[in-house]
């Protein structure tokens, strides 16, 4: 069913020069078919705002539910944006205040860059167990991306994630362990996901948490989990909703801080991501980037051209079928049931009427 451009935000433009069914509201007023409005607390840096916009919208448009999509970008005035990113969000996206007036059937809330490891020392900390708080009691359903789903596990169920030997990313293969839950219902029981992370909550922390754990990966841990209720909240590790070449760009800025001396050592390549060729590139790359740095000359760029149309998308079918369960969920208990989980005539340990394994 198709997204409806309820304001000018270009990401609406693009998605549909790109093949997505975008409608615009005046169009969506004369259709009768029911509507839902999905949050998108978009937190993520300013290089990767609109990118995030697009694949999360990507994905909810696609699903097969029958009802027309309104999406509500919203951010934190708390996270440190440069003009650009400003400018953008002022023009095309809501209030905190706005949301809580008009309300919402569904959240989504992305992960976010941070200044320091303790995630309680940002400045977005306060505000954003705000927000989640208030969506606890009011949204069907939450969806919390990568660092959304740390805060998450810190300051409601006492596990703080914890620092990795180094850096985990590139894309992994995983299981689904709980074929009977709604969310993995007709989805592949081995599916790839993308990871991009420094820390990581443990398959221990989230049973400790008395979390539902779903799906997992035995090298790059639990990726899909839902709260005790089984629905309430919906934990993402990973990012599913990246783009085929969300982690080329993300080494590529990796290699531009060693290139400007952020950093010192050379950043090491995606795993299971690159193909042997453009591995074979990237390290010819590396080869005549490292003594050009030393010696203080400009270095050539990086060979994106010969890259991308080497990568493959092996992720994505996986991340629509989950967001698909998702969203059938929320339209069921929101206008086909017409309850929500935390009414009084449901078991609020077990919204969906969920049988243990």
């Amino acid at each position: 069913m198709p997204l409806v451009a309820n304001t000018s935000l270009p990401s609406f433009a693009r998605l549909q020069e790109e093949g997505e069914t975008i409608i615009g509201r005046d169009h969506a007023l004369h259709q009768d078919i029911r509507e839902l409005h999905i949050g998108l607390l978009n937190m993520m840096p300013d290089s990767a705002l609109e990118a995030t916009e697009r694949q999360f919208f990507r994905l909810v448009g696609e699903s097969n539910q029958i009802a027309q999509f309104y999406v509500h970008p919203f951010s934190l005035k708390e996270l440190e944006r440069g003009p650009e990113a400003q400018a953008h969000i002022k023009q095309y996206y809501k209030t905190f205040e706005q949301i809580k007036e008009e309300g919402l059937d569904a959240l989504i809330i992305t992960g976010a860059n941070v200044t320091s490891p303790e995630l309680s020392e940002q400045l977005f900390w306060e505000p954003l167990i705000e927000i989640i708080n208030w969506a606890y009691k009011n949204v069907t359903s939450t969806l919390c991306s990568c660092l959304a789903t740390h805060a998450v596990l810190q300051f409601r169920y006492d596990q703080k994630r914890k620092p990795l030997p180094a850096k985990r990313w590139g894309v992994y293969s995983h299981k689904v362990v709980n074929q009977y839950h709604p969310l993995t219902s007709g989805v592949n029981t081995r599916f790839d996901v993308p990871h991009s992370r420094f820390n990581e909550i443990s398959r221990s922390q989230f049973e400790a948490a008395k979390l539902k754990i779903l799906a997992e990966s035995d090298v790059a841990g639990v990726h899909l989990a839902t709260s005790e209720d089984g629905f309430r909240i919906v934990f993402f590790q990973g990012h599913p909703e990246y783009d085929a070449i969300s982690l080329l760009k993300e080494y590529k800025r990796e290699v531009g801080r060693y290139i400007r001396g952020e950093v010192n050592d050379y950043p090491p390549m995606p795993e299971h991501y690159f193909s042997r060729q453009s591995r074979a590139i990237l390290e010819e790359y590396r080869d005549i980037i490292i003594p050009a740095c030393k010696a203080g000359k400009i270095p050539p760029k990086l060979p994106e051209d010969l890259i991308i149309p080497t990568l493959d998308n092996t992720w994505h079918d996986s991340a629509e079928a989950v967001i698909n369960n998702w969203i059938g969920k929320v339209y069921q208990l929101t206008h086909i049931d017409r309850r929500i989980p935390f009414r009084d005539d449901i078991d609020p340990a077990n919204p969906l009427g969920l049988k243990e394994n």
